[in-house]
């Protein structure tokens, strides 16, 4: 077989190939929400900002240590309610310690388990190990939705991955 039957054959095959729709090239693409804005108590966004018809709130929260590990001291135990119509398996949010100038000391993600379709009220606790628990003023939610948050990036699958993702946790130090 020639040289020119094979350059010929091999641009046969390609053409086929782009004509089929299985091109050599991904065109991933990711893209990351805004965090919206914290406070007390959030009307739980999705990922284009509109309400999932969950609100969280933070009904009270306190210094003590963890009753499993209490040789580590202090840690930020808080109480949260989620209220409304339920999503699959429900909504989470960021709840995050923060200074008097809403710095944030520490945060975990807090799934709700609401139940599917009905209204719904659940409650729950959870604690915050932090560096200086005696600088937390307030414990915040941050509104956006994280349930989504296991998503694949194009970094990680370019075939399967990319899409709409909820925005990182916000990090020690940042201002909320």
């Amino acid at each position: 077989m020639s040289v020119a039957r094979m350059v010929a054959g091999a641009g046969s095959v390609l053409a086929l190939i782009g004509l089929s729709g299985c091109g050599f090239v991904w065109n991933c693409t990711d893209s990351t929400a805004e965090r919206g804005e914290a406070d007390v108590r959030v009307e739980i966004v999705d990922l284009d900002e509109r309400p999932v018809g969950v609100t969280a709130e933070v009904t009270g929260w306190r210094r003590e240590p963890h009753p499993q590990v209490p040789e580590e001291g202090d840690q930020i135990h808080f109480d949260v309610r989620f209220e409304g119509a339920g999503q699959g398996t429900g909504p989470a949010v960021d709840a995050c310690a923060v200074d008097e100038d809403r710095v944030v000391l520490g945060c975990q993600t807090v799934h709700s388990d609401v139940d599917f379709g009905g209204d719904t009220t659940d409650t729950g606790d959870g604690y915050l190990a932090v560096d200086h628990p005696e600088r937390a003023a307030e414990v915040l939610l941050v509104p956006n939705d994280q349930s989504t948050h296991d998503r694949r990036t194009c970094e990680d699958d370019v075939k399967d991955g990319g899409g709409a993702h909820p925005p990182d946790a916000p990090e020690p130090g940042e201002r909320l």
